[in-house]
């Protein structure tokens, strides 16, 4: 006992681990959450990588069918008891003592796009349904399994589970998996889940690098790629991690001076060898808004296309014809939708030159520029609205289409419904045409019925629309959109870019036009004159339209199901008609340019 007045030496109680302990714990907890939120962004974002490595080889299309396809096998209920037994097993041959996953995952990312570059000289015979799924399986799969696993693994070391005791001990695996079918479903359910939450991190992250897609090399497809597995690497927060990357010396150096993929000048000079060596060449490319868009000639045959992802948007020959200031257009779907123009009584060629000069023109798309280039010459006023700034820089500098225009950049739904609102734009154009086309498919959102009632509000009452679809005639969704172009313009006139075909076929692909009027009434095309040729051989052939197509064609067959397309409200089956067209896409263009052309982008 300490004597009164007199103060005790003793120390304070100091504080002991038991103290700092709750705190630890917390601490513990926060970094826990935090991993798990990177490492899921970050194996969302590299799936999303993914996806838009494969579009120029693909489409974007039928690497989102395939995805859907992925993700739907991976929630049956027999894949659900796979990934449980493959948790398990992760865990025994993955224990402490062992390397942990993150070192793994970390330099797996570095082989993912020479994989893919090696894979994509097989697309021609893999086809645009399992060339995809092969590629998925092959590369961003097993990253994103080895991320979730990892996931797992932290987990169940914060919050310890009986499946990670016994079984991980003794590496026995009757051991193991005798320790609780309990605690195995809650393992699955914890993979399951954090599968879910990686998934809605990618339809967030999709627009995203759309966005960020393109120049300089670093937001390339590629670049992209490797800045995730170089913060997958950081994330491991370990030396031992850091010293695996060396084992992917030999991807990077591939990247660096072989693949063709990459947007760097020794690269893209790779890449012209080889285009050379099957007689083209490449003129410009940029990974954009829209996909990889690029300008490449044929050496031998004299024209120049511009490509976007797997679809050509046009060309031209290089070559000006004899008295002619145009250049002739390889794809003349193009020069038949100048026929908005010959909806008129037939006038002198000076009417002709005086009636255009005081007519305004709208075009959805511009592509190469071939019909917005048309107008101008004949002095319409025109208005181009495009949505990737690429396509038309690439269409100025590369091609026809004249600067003197009215050109808004933007998304074409936003554009058309902020001209409907104002009502000084309702009734101005006296042509307005529909010419989009990306992906590998045309866009479905711009064929809805609330879309084209817009565009019928900006189109005077005595004015015409041309509304371009390119698809399977056979498939219910061409019927959808000519269903949905009739229920908003009473009249309309159908005509395909080829012959029918004389006997019936799995696949009728092909280019239509719908000529449509506000009016009920008849109409029909003048015959052109001389001015309306600008001097094109090719006009004078095509520019007039052909090969109408009869209105009971698109009621019999498949086409019956054929429905109304609302924003919003689109049918599963519309969605697996277009993802069938888009495959049908893909084999036609196979049949336009050698599959070494398409793979080497």
């Amino acid at each position: 006992m300490t004597p009164r007045g007199k103060r005790s030496n003793a120390p304070a109680p100091a504080l002991t681990q038991n103290n700092n302990a709750p705190r630890r714990i917390w601490w513990s907890y926060a970094r826990l959450l935090l991993t798990i939120l990177a490492t899921l962004f970050l194996a969302a974002m590299s799936a999303e990588v993914s996806k838009l490595s494969l579009t120029p080889v693909y489409g974007s299309i039928p690497p989102i069918a395939s995805l859907k396809w992925l993700r739907g096998g991976l929630e049956r209920d027999q894949r659900y008891i796979a990934m449980i037994f493959s948790v398990s097993l992760a865990k025994m041959f993955f224990s402490k003592r062992n390397l942990g996953f993150s070192k793994y995952f970390a330099t797996w990312g570095f082989f993912i796009p020479s994989i893919q570059s090696g894979l994509f000289s097989f697309s021609g015979r893999l086809g645009p349904v399992w060339g995809p799924r092969m590629t998925y399986l092959l590369t961003s799969v097993p990253l994103s399994c080895l991320s979730l696993l990892h996931l797992v693994n932290l987990i169940a070391d914060t919050f310890p589970f009986a499946i990670f005791a016994e079984g991980a001990a003794t590496h026995s695996l009757v051991g193991f998996c005798g320790s609780g079918l309990g605690t195995l479903l809650l393992a699955g359910t914890l993979y399951h889940f954090l599968a879910r939450i990686k998934t809605y991190l990618e339809n967030r992250l999709s627009m995203f690098m759309m966005l960020t897609s393109g120049t300089p090399a670093v937001f390339s497809r590629f670049g992209l790629q490797i800045v995730t597995t170089l913060l997958y690497a950081q994330l491991g927060a370990s030396l031992e991690g850091f010293k695996l990357i060396f084992t992917a010396i030999l991807p990077i150096l591939h990247l660096a001076f072989v693949c063709p993929h990459v947007p760097l000048p020794y690269n893209t000079g790779v890449l012209n060898d080889t285009l050379r060596a099957e007689g083209y060449s490449l003129v410009a490319r940029q990974e954009s808004l829209t996909g990889y868009i690029s300008v490449f000639e044929n050496l031998n045959e004299g024209y120049r296309v511009m490509r976007c992802d797997h679809s050509l948007l046009g060309g031209e020959y290089l070559n000006k014809p004899r008295g002619s200031r145009y250049n002739e257009p390889v794809y003349t779907i193009f020069l038949t939708l100048e026929a908005v123009r010959l909806l008129q009584n037939r006038p002198s060629e000076g009417q002709l030159v005086a009636t255009s000069k005081h007519n305004h023109a709208l075009v959805i798309g511009v592509g190469i520029g071939t019909a917005p280039a048309a107008l101008i010459a004949h002095g319409v006023h025109t208005t181009t609205v495009e949505i990737d700034p690429v396509v038309h820089d690439f269409a100025t500098k590369y091609f026809d289409l004249p600067q003197n225009h009215t050109s808004v950049i933007g998304d074409a739904i936003k554009v058309v419904g902020d001209m409907q609102k104002a009502k000084e734009m309702r009734n101005t154009y006296d042509y307005i045409i529909h010419d989009v086309f990306t992906g590998g498919a045309e866009p479905i959102n711009l064929f809805t019925r609330e879309f084209i009632m817009g565009l019928s509000d900006l189109l005077k009452p005595s004015g015409i629309i041309a509304i371009n679809y390119a698809g399977d005639l056979l498939l219910p969704i061409a019927a959808s959109v000519v269903r949905t172009v009739e229920s908003v313009f009473p009249k309309c006139r159908l005509y395909r870019e080829s012959p029918p075909l004389q006997a019936p076929e799995a696949m009728d692909y092909t280019n239509m036009v719908m000529f449509c009027r506000k009016s009920p009434e008849s109409f029909t095309f003048r015959d052109p004159v001389e001015a309306d040729f600008l001097g094109s051989p090719a006009r004078r052939q095509h520019l007039k339209p052909q090969h109408e197509i009869p209105a009971s064609y698109f009621n019999s067959g498949r086409q019956q199901k054929g429905e109304i397309l609302r924003r919003g409200q689109i049918s599963q089956e519309m969605h697996q008609s277009t993802m069938a067209s888009a495959a049908g896409h893909w084999y036609l263009m196979r049949t336009v340019l050698p599959d070494v052309v398409w793979e080497n982008w």
